[in-house]
């Protein structure tokens, strides 16, 4: 029998109780109907059907139940995906699980030197970083940054998407240290591929003309003496189309940041500095940098490394004589974005080294590189390589924007920021991202009938995510254990050469020294893991005898070769 004091408790505990769910019910009504608004008038077209999509908005609602109210703050470069995210998604986001995403925008740059701020006062700044997987080598060797791997099994299990399926993410093997784990989420993709005038290529006069002159057909080239020979019969004899003077190559050479990563994302690479082996080249890789185990062992030809030997002179040397001779006299004086934009002009027959994060802003239909009916005028193809460059090695650049936690972000803003992060990756959103910013990071997107069916607009993008191309163009690999500090070398010592205050021996000597420095201070950070140990000094001559990189210098040159454009895509394939 129960007393009657229990009848009475048992009545206030099931009015609490139902007012309790009415409550719940309440807060999450609005919020469903927003998932139901956002899915139906923004999330489409998605790889999930529509209750796919709304049981995934559900999860996020109910998941975010403790945060609700919490305002956090994410940092990103500034690119078209980006700009989606910050102000469509993060507004999504808020009304459809109650936290505040502040989704603030600035130079790639800025975003690295803010991330070093945070690692170096441990000062909680931003709670999320979405910074390249360039920095992997420094992630996993700073014991400051949050292994997602061990985050999702542990405290961050509970605001781990069930849906997330890592498995469907492409660049996972860009952001894992040698270690095994997982450090950083891939938010967004893009590579950087030879660039070029469909049309202009395949006009029976231009070709009649350029097999006259250099003996071989109009094609995409295949070696850097193709793409000079090109370079050289638009700038030189073609000269105008239409009564425009057009060019036949185009870079950019400001003094900035981003003439470092002209440099380092894959131009020594592309001309054949480094070693075999992907993704990086092995033991020295695309940066020069020799490693023997997991530590760093020196830059400099006298260290065993390749960053002053003859294929980097003869890669900086080309990227000068090009520029000067081929590309617009405004180019010197452009940087990254800058330059993004001339391709649309019309005036630019190709681009060795182009990134294809410009690709949704050149698929503008009031553009003179695009056709009435949409399609591009213009088509992408695996770069051309340098006289050093020898099968198996890196083909290129991609760049993954990741998401990133630190230690020093109190655990309840990672676990609120890892909510925002998923849910801009999450398949009820990313093919919708995909189409908007043309950055693809899923699989299940890149297969789908909707990219089919955008292939052709979109000038061979497609086609090589769809290749194994994703997985030879890839980001600054795990051999440089300090990018943010490392990155900043590249343009000012490659400016000086360009601007002819010393020889391109002479300032890579320079740079392969301050390399050599660098990495003899870090090996003095105690605690790190794979930290550098620097080989002894030897003689040039020592290193340049043996076998791989770095490489004898090569007097002869290769004589140009091309191929049309559909042999040269199957390359990737």
């Amino acid at each position: 029998m129960i007393h009657p004091n229990k009848h009475y408790l048992l009545f206030v505990l099931f009015i609490f109780l139902v007012f309790i769910s009415f409550t719940v019910t309440a807060e999450f009504k609005p919020k469903s109907n927003a998932a139901k608004h956002w899915v139906n008038n923004e999330f489409q077209p998605s790889t999930l059907t529509v209750d796919e999509q709304m049981q995934e908005m559900a999860w996020f609602t109910s998941a975010s139940q403790p945060f609700v109210g919490m305002k956090i703050r994410v940092v990103s470069e500034r690119i078209a995906t980006h700009w989606y995210e910050a102000s469509t998604l993060a507004k999504a986001f808020y009304e459809i699980t109650g936290i505040h995403v502040v989704h603030e925008l600035t130079g790639e740059d800025d975003v690295i030197k803010k991330l070093s701020a945070q690692i170096m006062t441990q000062q909680n700044l931003y709670d999320a970083y979405i910074n390249d997987s360039d920095l992997i080598g420094t992630h996993f060797r700073s014991n400051a940054v949050v292994s997602l791997s061990d985050f999702m099994k542990l405290e961050g299990e509970s605001v781990t998407l069930p849906t997330l399926d890592l498995q469907d993410f492409i660049g996972l093997k860009f952001t894992t240290g040698p270690d095994g784990h997982l450090y950083q989420l891939p938010d967004q993709q893009f590579a950087n591929l030879y660039w070029y005038r469909h049309d202009w290529f395949n006009r029976k006069d231009f070709q009649k003309r350029f097999r006259s002159r250099y003996g071989y057909e109009l094609g995409v080239p295949q070696n850097w003496q193709a793409y000079e020979d090109i370079a050289e019969f638009f700038s030189e004899d073609i000269k105008e189309i239409d009564g425009e003077r057009i060019y036949g190559h185009m870079d950019y050479a400001k003094t900035d940041p981003s003439l470092g990563w002209r440099m380092s994302d894959a131009w020594l690479s592309m001309a054949g500095v480094g070693d075999k082996g992907l993704p990086n080249g092995l033991p020295v890789d695309e940066w020069g940098i020799r490693v023997e185990g997991c530590h760093p062992v020196g830059a400099s030809v006298e260290r065993g490394g390749a960053l002053n030997g003859p294929a980097a002179v003869y890669a900086v040397d080309k990227f000068i004589y090009w520029l000067n001779r081929f590309a617009p006299e405004e180019s010197i004086h452009l940087n990254f974005t800058q330059a993004g934009e001339w391709p649309g002009k019309g005036l630019i027959a190709q681009q060795i080294f182009w990134y294809t994060a410009f690709v949704a802003d050149l698929t503008n239909p009031s553009l003179p590189v695009v056709n009435q009916d949409g399609t591009p005028k213009w088509r992408v193809a695996p770069s051309p390589v340098g006289k050093y460059w020898q099968a198996g090695m890196k083909s290129g650049y991609q760049d993954a924007g990741s998401w990133t936690l630190l230690k020093s972000t109190p655990l309840k803003r990672q676990q609120a920021a890892w909510l925002y992060a998923q849910f801009v990756v999450s398949k009820t959103v990313s093919l919708k991202k995909t189409l908007v910013g043309l950055t693809p990071i899923r699989r299940s997107d890149i297969e789908s009938e909707v990219m089919t069916q955008r292939a052709p607009y979109l000038g061979g993008l497609v086609e090589f995510y769809r290749s194994r191309g994703r997985d030879v163009w890839t980001p600054t690999g795990t051999n440089v254990p300090d990018y943010p500090g490392l990155a900043n070398y590249w343009w000012q010592y490659i400016s000086l050469i360009i601007e002819g205050k010393v020889t391109t021996q002479k300032g890579m000597d320079n740079f392969a020294a301050a390399v050599d420095e660098r990495l003899a201070l870090i090996a003095d950070n105690n605690g790190m893991s794979c930290e550098p140990k620097l080989n002894p000094k030897s003689t040039r001559e020592f290193w340049l005898e043996k076998t791989g990189s770095p490489k004898q210098k090569i007097l002869q040159q290769p004589k140009g070769r091309t191929l049309q454009y559909e042999e040269a895509i199957n390359v990737w394939q």
